[in-house]
């Protein structure tokens, strides 16, 4: 039921674009508006809002798609092709001469775009604002396009891939895996992926309600021991009306589920998704967009971003060589990999399970952070195995430029580490002069609320969240990675904590100060060996869960006497702080487990505002006082500081009022 056409969306359609590109059949657009009515952005005009699906076709027996699991078992393969589509949006100059000829491609998280909303501060869709329009100012197309099959939710973009047969017409079955954490007791859980309290991807219906092979289990944290629930005290059931009744989506547990323990499922599945043409579409549509005369939205270079989830399929893509087309053409010019740590992910397997990622307490174990890690081949110690994420692309002629950056959390919850050090974590690596890291110390995955707040259901953390805006470094990339790939001129060199300044360190030796009240973590998430099974080479994960074997050695950045981090790109709140930043945020008592830590969040914690506060509460930190003698004091070396980011192009100079302004307002409450 995946793959059938919307028929709401043929019943609506607007008009059929046909296209020349072997690999893009054809493009239906359901919607075509002006963007606000039809208001003008400097020279680059009006903008319009596309909406539609767009139709490819792949051949089996190019051998730039040989990497797509179970291809050539798609249901539909037909004359060696098989056909599939993506939804999409696009935000594009009405009249495309007025383009600055880049087009951002952005995957979208769990179905949702969010690029726009995030660089210019307006609506996801720009259908009520623009916010300050700087993407549109400055002439860029964005295209969000689907590429998650299991992407749920009303207006959510979508892949709708065939599902895979054998040979013969039977039916593939497999076991799938889930597990998770609550935040408070519940007596059914969904059979899904369970991010920021909603569900960010449908999984398999149960195909096999009372086979053997379907268990529950439940322990304390990632690394403690399992313990089989018995079969008699769960069932797949939903409650409906206060009637329980079976459910193929469900999992009813007597007694209920508890919160601050992990409960995993394991159960029979049936029909699997060939999930891998998202990779596909991806590199397809980028290369019709460039190709093309005809292209819905034409662009001479296109740009992959991802945040998070989409930054590891980002990594991936470029892993398993899809950067050149079917012709062998390049397809993505420029990449900006955003929160990815060293990760890829659980995208292009038999069974896919796209939103599986990698957090403290859920999605433990999967196919996420694996070898090898570094752009440039890598040796596996134990292995010997030598491999860099970068090799296909290498070979294929293909290497784009590649900004992979994170946040304090990815070194403390992603091991973002691994993608400079050797794999056995003693020696900083170098790295390809077509990639930057960068290090944006003291934010989190997501920049937090200001003023600072505690998070709330399954992200209610003891401290308050870390407020630090990524919004200023967003567009200081996309402005540099454009001029990078459309002039080489070169951007900021990479900026992250190092092994020979001794800014990146094992936990234990992580030296944070001893603040009164605040709980400190006790580990960091470690990227293990994993064994799925003797076919997962093919991409058939048979072992669920899978055999666990050594960890890679976690590295952390090591902080100063405030417990800001030493060394990476500092926004001036780092430079010229009013509280310590961290990478980490332990959960609350209240939701269970308070000495694991919370899925994304770091923490703020406040200076002391006088030296008698910091006396009576026995802070070893200077108070704010003794660090600034008033507020003009303040925002002069705060001011200096942005000066200094905007003359290392870590921020554009049109945003330097913003940041002054920011400042004044943390100034403002940090003292009140």
């Amino acid at each position: 039921m995946f793959f059938r056409r919307c028929v709401c969306l043929l019943a609506h359609l607007l008009a059929i674009v046909p296209a020349v590109h072997a690999a893009v059949v054809r493009v239906e657009t359901s919607s075509r508006t002006e963007v606000l009515d039809g208001k003008t952005f400097g020279e680059r005009g009006a903008y319009e809002r596309i909406v539609g699906r767009v139709y490819f076709t792949v051949a089996v027996a190019n051998p730039h798609n040989s990497a797509i699991v179970d291809l050539g078992n798609a249901a539909n393969l037909k004359d060696g092709e098989v056909e599939f589509s993506a939804d999409f949006i696009a935000i594009r100059p009405k009249d495309a001469s007025k383009s600055n000829g880049s087009m951002i491609l952005e995957n979208p998280n769990r179905g949702r775009g969010g690029i726009v909303s995030l660089v210019d501060g307006g609506d996801r869709d720009v259908a009520q604002s623009a916010g300050d329009a700087w993407l549109l100012r400055n002439g860029y197309s964005i295209v969000s396009l689907g590429w998650q099959w299991d992407a749920t939710g009303d207006g959510a973009l979508r892949l709708y891939a065939p599902i895979a047969r054998e040979k013969n017409g039977k039916r593939i079955t497999g076991l799938l895996r889930g597990d998770l954490m609550l935040s408070k007791a519940t007596d059914e859980i969904p059979l899904g992926h369970l991010i920021i309290g909603n569900i960010g991807g449908s999984e398999y219906p149960v195909a096999a309600a009372d086979d053997a092979h379907n268990t529950l289990t439940v322990r304390d944290s990632r690394d403690a021991k399992r313990t089989l629930i018995p079969r008699s005290q769960w069932r797949f059931a939903h409650s409906v009306d206060g009637k329980l009744t079976p459910s193929d989506r469900y999992i009813h547990l007597d007694g209920g589920f508890q919160p601050g323990k992990i409960y995993e499922y394991v159960y029979v599945v049936a029909d699997p998704v060939v999930a891998g043409l998202g990779f596909a579409a991806v590199r397809d549509f980028a290369s019709y967009a460039k190709h093309s005369a005809d292209a819905i939205v034409p662009a001479r270079r296109v740009y992959g971003q991802g945040i998070s989830q989409n930054g590891r399929f980002l990594r991936d893509f470029l892993y398993q060589g899809f950067n050149a087309d079917e012709s062998g053409k390049i397809a993505l010019d420029g990449v900006l990999a955003h929160v990815a740590g060293a990760g890829r992910g659980d995208f292009n397997y038999r069974f896919a399970q796209p939103s599986r990622d990698a957090q403290p307490t859920s999605a433990v174990s999967y196919p996420t952070d694996i070898f090898p890690f570094t752009d440039l081949p890598e040796r596996e110690p134990l292995t010997g195995a030598s491999a860099g994420f970068l090799d296909r692309a290498v070979a294929d002629r293909v290497v784009p430029k590649v900004f992979l950056s994170n946040t304090s959390y990815e070194y403390w919850g992603r091991v973002a580490s691994l993608i400079s050090t050797t794999a056995d974590g003693t020696q900083d690596v170098s790295l390809s002069p077509d990639v930057r890291v960068y290090h944006f110390t003291g934010l989190q995955h997501f920049s937090g609320p200001f003023p600072p707040a505690r998070g709330n259901n399954d992200l209610l953390g003891q401290e308050p969240e870390s407020p630090l805006p990524v919004r200023f470094f967003w567009r200081a990339m996309i402005a540099n990675m454009d001029a990078w790939v459309r002039d080489g001129a070169a951007p900021p060199d990479s900026s992250y904590p190092r092994l020979a300044d001794r800014n990146l360190v094992p936990v234990d030796k992580y030296a944070f100060p001893v603040i009164p009240g605040v709980n400190t973590p006790h580990e960091a998430s470690a990227a293990y060996r994993l064994d799925f099974g003797p076919n997962w080479a093919q991409g058939i994960l048979s072992n669920q869960p899978p055999k666990v074997g050594q960890p890679f050695p976690v590295l952390v950045p090591q902080v100063d006497a405030d417990g800001n981090e030493r060394d990476g790109v500092r926004l001036p709140e780092i430079a010229v702080p009013l509280a310590t930043y961290t990478g980490w945020n332990l959960r609350d008592a209240s939701i269970g487990a308070p000495g694991e830590r919370v899925s994304f969040e770091g923490s703020s914690i406040a200076f002391p505002k006088t030296a008698a506060q910091r006396l009576a509460t026995h802070d070893p930190r200077k108070s704010i006082a003794e660090r600034y003698a008033n507020r003009e004091d303040y925002l002069n070396r705060y001011g200096a500081a942005v000066d200094a980011l905007v003359k290392q192009r870590w921020v554009l100079e049109e945003d330097r009022a913003a940041l002054i302004q920011r400042g004044q307002q943390e100034w403002d409450e940090a003292t009140k």
